[in-house]
């Protein structure tokens, strides 16, 4: 089967080399060596002041709603991953949901002001598959009307705009290292902010607010990465400039024979994107099924992110349908991408695509004609 993703691993012997180190230490969580190596090696890496390793994605946002003080309710996307929103929720923030920019797939900033409401604390956009957010835009209004601005990066690892990494936007950036994700520490996450108070926050957060071992400074919740974890990151950060060129290799193909054929997501202006999925926009539902169906068929498992639209879900409501979001979901499949992803099931990908959408394409009967006849 050739799945929409396959989890990179790096060398086993370095591996190997990182859990001989835990063991003869015998330290395997509670900011140990190798996370603070990690630590160090990423802030490097991306360029950023400070970040905070936890151990996932989701725990990073509920971090930074709590490190930021939010209340309230907060203006998001509904075209992103259920955490963005459910996490909000799950802090007692109330989302409400501003629809996308047709093109960028990213929340409108046009659709924010319309949203803002009295209690309104921070607006919260995801870099969606790894497309910056109208980042200006969006610090305009935030400043303008008083908001924190935090960003769900799960999927920006390594993504630049206006020449710096695109985590160093907002008041707090967040990033996931699931399994899944380009850059991974098996389970792991992030917290990415500029701010000195900020990050001393955040950072007391995730270790139960133990100031140090007399002192307790307040709430928290144990969101610690393990020194298991940390091993696998820094294998894979060393191999990362390979992973990012494989896949920029992978989507180029895919682009330049499927681009007549599908709609591709509009990169924002200015920024330099990390591939880390390759997602198509099929006419509508039923073309997407078709070519899903066609694909499985070929042993090829491609994925629907993000379905349903997250104004859709019952525990979020009352919300304003957001159309174009809920367009978009339906008709959205992310097609294979990863290192080692070899040529030829590449085109199996490719021309499978464009069999099927040829066909439906030359027997399509739009709605309006349907009506004439």
């Amino acid at each position: 089967m050739i799945n929409v993703t396959k989890t990179y691993l790096g060398d086993i012997g370095k591996f190997k080399t990182y859990i001989e180190g835990i063991y003869a230490r015998g330290w395997l969580t509670n900011h140990g060596p190798l996370v603070t190596e990690l630590e160090a090696r990423l802030k490097d890496y991306l360029g950023v002041k400070h970040i905070i390793l936890t151990n996932n994605g989701t725990l990073a946002l509920q971090v930074a709603y709590r490190a930021l003080n939010l209340s309230g309710s907060a203006v998001t996307t509904p075209f992103s991953f259920v955490a963005t929103s459910s996490s909000l929720q799950w802090e007692g923030i109330r989302p409400i949901f501003a629809d996308i920019d047709a093109s960028t797939w990213n929340i409108s900033p046009e659709h924010i002001e319309s949203r803002i409401e009295p209690d309104t604390s921070a607006i919260v956009g995801t870099h969606v598959f790894g497309n910056p957010c109208a980042v200006e835009r969006i610090e305009e209004i935030a400043r303008r009307r008083n908001l924190k601005v935090v960003y769900d990066g799960a999927h920006a690892f390594a993504v630049r705009h206006a020449g710096q990494s695109v985590l160093n936007w907002g008041d707090v950036s967040t990033l996931s290292f699931h399994a899944t994700k380009l850059f991974h520490t098996v389970e792991g996450g992030a917290i990415i902010t500029n701010d000195d108070e900020i990050a001393k926050r955040a950072y007391l957060l995730c270790n139960f607010g133990i100031a140090d071992v007399d002192k307790i400074d307040g709430i928290g919740i144990n969101a610690k990465l393990n020194e298991f974890s940390a091993a696998m990151g820094l294998c894979v950060l060393d191999d990362i400039e390979n992973i990012l060129e494989e896949r920029a290799e992978i989507a180029y193909r895919y682009t330049s024979r499927l681009e007549n054929y599908l709609d591709l997501q509009q990169a924002e202006a200015n920024s330099q994107l990390n591939h880390s999925y390759y997602p198509v926009g099929l006419r509508d539902e039923q073309q997407l099924l078709r070519v899903r169906a066609a694909l499985n068929n070929r042993d090829i498992n491609p994925r629907r992110y993000f379905y349903p639209s997250l104004d859709t879900l019952e525990y979020l409501q009352p919300q304003i349908p957001q159309t174009e979001s809920r367009a978009l979901s339906e008709r959205v499949l992310c097609l294979p991408i990863y290192p080692g992803l070899q040529r030829a099931d590449q085109d199996k990908v490719i021309n499978t695509i464009i069999d099927e959408c040829s066909f439906s394409n030359a027997h399509y009967q739009s709605p309006a004609l349907a009506q004439v006849i």
